[in-house]
C-alpha cells in the first residue's frame, strides 16, 4: 500500500520536469572528474610498475630449487 501511495505523490513530481533541460549538474561533473583522475593516477602507476619489469628471456629454462637439491624426488604429487 505505502508503494502505491508514493507513486500517487511522485507521479505528479515526475511531470514537472522538463525533459528537454535535464541536464547532470554539478554533482555529475564532480563525479565524472574525480573518476578521470583516479584512471590517470591507475595509469601512471601502473606504466611505473611496467617499467620495472625486466622483459628478457633467459636461454636455459628455470628449474625449481626443489628440483635442484634432490633429482630423484618428484616435486608434484598426483591427486586422487
Amino acid at each position: 500500500m505505502s508503494a502505491s501511495l508514493a507513486l500517487t505523490h511522485l507521479v505528479p513530481l515526475a511531470k514537472e520536469v522538463d525533459e528537454n533541460k535535464v541536464t547532470p549538474g554539478v554533482l555529475g561533473f564532480i563525479v565524472f572528474a574525480v573518476m578521470a583522475l583516479a584512471v590517470w593516477g591507475l595509469m601512471k602507476s601502473m606504466s611505473k610498475h611496467m617499467q620495472k619489469v625486466d622483459f628478457k628471456e633467459s636461454k636455459e629454462p628455470m628449474e625449481s630449487p626443489a628440483a635442484k637439491a634432490d633429482p630423484g624426488t618428484p616435486t608434484a604429487r598426483p591427486k586422487g
